[in-house]
């Protein structure tokens, strides 16, 4: 008895799950457009910047001799 109120538990469920997903499809994604002239123009934002430099200790071609 416990089995057949779980498997139509279980089907109930399903039912419902795919019944939701039928008629309350989720809303279809947009972009969110913006009129030209209002953006930030990213390209000169490093012009006249005081950047810190970062040192780097780049090891990349040094080769060993071997024994």
């Amino acid at each position: 008895m416990r089995a057949r109120y779980a498997l139509t538990l279980a089907a109930l469920i399903l039912v419902a799950f795919g019944t939701k997903l039928f008629f309350f499809n989720a809303p279809t994604a947009e972009a969110d457009v913006r009129p030209a002239g209002l953006g930030l123009d990213v390209s000169r934002m490093h012009i006249n910047k005081i950047l810190p430099d970062q040192k780097m200790n780049d090891l990349s071609f040094i080769f060993t001799e071997a024994d």
